[in-house]
């Protein structure tokens, strides 16, 4: 069976992105490690850390919220290359600093413009992939993502150990290559600039909630309650998630000693492969699912996986654990934007984005000070069990939401089902 054929006919746009999530995520060097650079380098506690992340997580939400503005009115192309650049700018300017407190101001500004390109990019592939192509041109840019990560890590902990600020030059330079790509190749998305009117009355006969609506983004999800009580409970998947480069990092260093960082950075290259391994895989076979039950048993997958960290001393028992966790990455991931897309007036495309990027940062920032805090008080050993009861409370939701997206009565729902069956013809 050849997979490779389900991405096949996506849009000029979606390969480009593809392309350039591989070179952007291969140099993504300094969050993966940001936590042991903070304790190890810096000498920061386990909860002075976990406040300088939740600083960098905090910093993202305005960066969102602004992104997504100015994308839906100006343009995604110009935003993105905007905020991309400057991102870059401010880890490059961490080279010329050996001052904690400034090394962790420029990470804020940094992170305050990814978090303005993460909506955007969502933006432009909702804008140029019909809704029976959503859920396979997210993987594959997903994908691209993991290509990134398979090799970045490794790279980035030889950085860590023999050349460490070589780590903020390397993510600057694969920043601008991804943007040069970007301003290249990729034409302009907002739908005002679409081909012809044909195509947007196509887009919107399709995928009825996304008919072009009138008021505030408060009004827009007023009137979709399965969306935000979706977001509601995404912030405990991404406070679960966010363990992977908060707690975990931690617990290989208290495990494995000075050989931590090393195992930890195959940790994540075992991440990466089974993402390359498993994702064009998963895709095939669940591309006719409801993308809310892809997020359900994604976030049972996490409870198996990060939950068994609890017992796990040998490095087999690791593996096994990110083996787990990261198939619950896989079905959340792919599934999670496609649920937005298909729920999103396409004039609040980048807004809604940066609403649902306002979760992922909430559940994070919780996910790493007040794990910090839990950390100090107890162990990094009594970390999992704690996590496992959190992801579990969003799983329950995400299944409240699966029942009542599936209520007949229901005016969403009838078009949910009507959008399902396209998709099986």
């Amino acid at each position: 069976m050849n997979f490779f054929k389900n991405y096949s006919g996506l849009p000029k746009t979606v390969y480009v992105l593809f392309i350039a999530q591989v070179i952007n995520r291969f140099g993504d060097f300094v969050m993966p490690f940001l936590t042991l650079f903070l304790t190890r380098h810096l000498g920061m506690s386990n909860k002075s850390a976990g406040a300088a992340v939740m600083l960098t997580i905090l910093a993202s939400i305005p960066g969102a919220f602004a992104g997504g503005k100015i994308a839906d009115h100006y343009g995604r192309k110009k935003t993105h290359m905007i905020f991309q650049g400057l991102a870059g700018v401010a880890i490059f300017l961490c080279t010329f600093t050996r001052s904690p407190w400034v090394i962790i101001l420029l990470l804020a500004i940094s992170a305050f413009f990814n978090g303005g390109v993460r909506p955007i990019m969502t933006a432009i592939m909702t804008d140029v992939l019909e809704p029976d192509q959503r859920k396979l041109g997210f993987s594959l840019t997903y994908l691209g993502i993991n290509i990134g990560v398979a090799l970045g890590p490794l790279v980035a902990g030889f950085l860590f150990n023999e050349y460490l600020y070589m780590i903020f030059i390397g993510d600057a330079i694969t920043t601008v290559i991804a943007v040069t790509l970007v301003g290249f190749y990729i034409k302009e998305t907002l739908p005002s600039h679409l081909a012809t009117e044909s195509d947007l009355d196509r887009v919107i006969e399709n995928a009825p909630l996304e008919e072009v609506e009138s008021g505030t983004i408060i009004s827009v999800l007023a009137r979709r309650p399965q969306v935000v009580l979706f977001l509601v409970f995404n912030t405990f998947y991404s406070a679960t998630y966010t363990q992977l480069l908060f707690s975990l990092p931690i617990m290989m260093n208290h495990v494995f000693g000075d050989s931590g960082p090393t195992f930890f950075g195959t940790l994540m290259t075992i991440n990466a492969i089974t993402v390359l391994a498993f994702t064009m895989i998963i895709a095939h076979f669940t591309h006719k699912w409801r993308p809310i039950t892809g997020v359900v048993l994604g976030g049972i997958a996490y409870f198996i996986g990060f939950g068994m960290i609890s017992f796990s001393r040998i490095l087999p028992l690791f593996w096994i654990s990110t083996f787990i966790w990261t198939i619950g990455e896989i079905l959340v991931v792919t599934n999670f934007g496609v649920y937005i897309s298909n729920n999103t007036p396409q004039n609040f495309r980048a807004r809604i984005s940066a609403v649902t990027s306002l979760s992922w940062a909430i559940g994070s920032m919780l996910g790493t000070y007040c794990i910090g805090i839990y950390m100090d008080a107890t162990s990094v050993e009594a970390v999992w069990p704690f996590v496992s009861v959190i992801v579990m409370i969003g799983v329950l939701g995400m299944m409240g939401i699966r029942w009542y997206d599936s209520r007949p009565t229901k005016e969403h729902s009838r078009i949910a089902t009507i959008y399902c069956d396209e998709i099986e013809e």
